[in-house]
């Protein structure tokens, strides 16, 4: 095993050797998940929307617009589609009912754990058929990020 010098070629090639890997998985999972999606016709916006839903008990219309990266007007269209989708539905807070909160529906749930399922299945496929150094990569990478917050 090779040793890892912080600032060293070892850390570079690790790095590029990542980056290609990330490149590759990331391609095959979004061909994946385009094809799924495009069934159901919700978009990749739609999809990561649910994702944070999917994690949280509810967001608000600001949470959602923070998180998205969109406007509130932005994100009310986004939660629009999904809830007469079925994926996602509207409540009123109980301590102020102007207060409109959005939780994921057990549809939405079922369908982001398709997905997440899927995806796993294609990363499992490719760590399976990896050799020795790029196995070694990606356990440097899982021990670097395994106490990071990536949400």
């Amino acid at each position: 095993m090779k040793t890892v010098n912080a600032s060293g070629a070892a850390t570079k090639a690790d790095a590029d050797r990542l980056a290609d890997f990330v490149l590759f998985t990331q391609r095959s999972c979004i061909l994946n998940l385009s094809a799924a999606l495009s069934k159901g016709k919700i978009s990749y916006s739609q999809f990561f929307l649910l994702t944070y839903l999917s994690s949280e008990e509810y967001l608000t219309m600001s949470d959602i617009a923070k998180k998205m990266g969109h406007s509130t007007a932005a994100a009310t269209g986004l939660v629009d589609r999904l809830e007469k989708l079925g994926y996602v539905e509207r409540v009123h807070a109980a301590e102020d009912r102007r207060k409109i909160m959005v939780r994921i529906t057990n549809k939405g749930v079922s369908l982001v754990s398709k997905m997440r399922s899927e995806i796993a299945t294609d990363l499992a496929d490719i760590l399976a058929s990896m050799d020795e150094d790029q196995a070694e990569t990606v356990t440097h990478t899982k021990a670097a990020i395994k106490d990071r917050d990536l949400s």
